[in-house]
């Protein structure tokens, strides 16, 4: 089934928490473990727009539908983060866009030189690194929507457990999106599978990889993802990818938990 964008863009909203009482994280707060690896997924929701901003100079802004996604895709990004940061705040944890400028400032010319990279990659690439992005971009979100179930699933805390179905439920129209057009421009275009693989196997890793610190981005992947039951959600991720056309056996997100020594 196509991906309805005109739907997608009409119903496109900021993720509601105003419902949900906050506050009993004030007599009743989250462990530390939690809390820590909260703050890692806010942050990295509110680094989406660097990935908006490396976008634009490639072929994928030229597309309509691509860049009408992103534009909206961005704005429902930053609202999880928002709502993260109010859980956050319950614990004397604030996080902000300073925070993030800062954060940016400490990658120097990392920051800087991902524009260029991505606009001389994707030029040398031409029209089948839409592909490409469509492809990262599903795997991405595939990820994100598996960890904040994963998360309510360790925690059960009834209103944290509210929060990230609302905000995984939004998770999957992002999915729906990258996943269709990521079919539809692999689908009978070789070349395309062939650098869609190739990047994925050797330079996808998990989401925050590059932008957070090491020691975060394992804390993450080991609170989430290890143990037999942890791995099921990283499997469950790898099958979906798997599902795309040419990217069959891949497992990328169990293949970064085994280099990071994250125990099955």
């Amino acid at each position: 089934m196509a991906f309805d964008i005109d739907g997608f863009t009409r119903t496109s909203e900021r993720v509601g928490y105003e419902d949900l009482d906050l506050d009993v994280f004030l007599e009743h707060p989250l462990p530390p473990r939690t809390l820590r690896t909260i703050r890692y997924m806010a942050d990295v929701e509110y680094h989406t727009v660097c990935y908006l901003r490396d976008m634009l100079v490639t072929p994928s802004h030229a597309e309509g539908v691509v860049s009408a996604f992103m534009t909206f895709w961005n704005r429902e990004e930053f609202w999880h983060g928002e709502a993260l940061s109010s859980v956050l705040a319950r614990h004397d944890i604030a996080l902000d866009f300073d925070q993030l400028k800062a954060k940016r400032l400490k990658l120097g010319w990392k920051d800087r030189l991902s524009p260029v990279v991505q606009s001389l990659g994707s030029n040398l690439i031409g029209k089948d690194f839409i592909a490409v992005h469509m492809a990262w971009g599903a795997a991405n979100e595939w990820s994100a929507g598996e960890a904040y179930r994963r998360l309510a699933a360790l925690e059960g805390e009834p209103v944290l457990t509210t929060l990230l179905q609302r905000i995984a439920k939004q998770e999957s129209r992002h999915v729906a999106f990258y996943a269709t057009q990521a079919r539809k421009r692999l689908e009978g275009h070789p070349k395309a599978q062939k650098i869609a693989r190739f990047a994925l196997t050797k330079f996808w890793g998990p989401v925050g990889t590059g932008v957070m610190p090491e020691t975060e981005v394992d804390h993450v992947m080991r609170h989430l993802f290890s143990g037999p039951e942890g791995r099921s959600y990283a499997a469950r991720i790898d099958a979906n990818i798997s599902r795309l056309p040419g990217l069959s056996g891949l497992r990328i997100v169990q293949d970064a938990l085994d280099r990071r020594g994250v125990p099955a």
